[in-house]
């Protein structure tokens, strides 16, 4: 995690700022982020509260805030994005805090929704579980990859390259 201390203030702007970016995100993604595969670039962003735990919950809501938007499916919808942006985040939290390698938030994004967001939405939509399952796991990929690369890329930025690769190196 960063190792800077932010204020409230700065915790709270930050939380806006990122809740916003996952909706603008989604909005200009919407076109194939709600189709059978379900490629949505803004899950990337959950890999944000690695760095920064109080994300958690704002993560969250930007997700449900995204589905009540942009047409989801109705309350179940909302309600399970957003637990499933929760859990999402909580294990990417947890990765960071036991310095766990990048490559695990990549599965974090990928597994998580794929396979969480089909428990609901094969009910809604009438399609088998392992179907959708396996279409959203295969959409979220790019969003896993994109989030892993994300996180390393701003710790790089934070600590310094040399200082990034030693703290690192245990992990690998």
């Amino acid at each position: 995690m960063l190792k800077e201390n932010l204020s409230t203030t700065q915790k709270l702007t930050l939380s806006a700022l990122v809740m916003a970016l996952y909706v603008v995100v989604m909005f200009f993604t919407q076109s194939f982020a709600f189709g059978q595969y379900q490629v949505r670039i803004a899950t990337a962003i959950y890999a944000m509260a690695g760095l920064y735990p109080f994300l958690i919950l704002p993560l969250a809501l930007a997700n449900l805030l995204s589905n009540l938007v942009m047409g989801g499916l109705g309350p179940l919808d909302m309600i399970g994005g957003f637990c499933v942006g929760l859990l999402t985040t909580t294990l990417i939290v947890l990765v960071k805090k036991y310095n766990l390698s990048n490559l695990l938030i990549t599965l974090i994004i990928t597994i998580v929704p794929g396979m969480g967001v089909p428990i609901w939405l094969s009910y809604l939509l009438h399609i088998p579980y392992g179907i959708l399952a396996f279409s959203l796991v295969i959409g979220q990929i790019i969003p896993g990859i994109v989030g892993s690369i994300l996180v390393t890329a701003l710790e790089k930025r934070a600590y310094g390259a040399t200082d990034w690769k030693e703290s690192h190196s245990d992990a690998e």
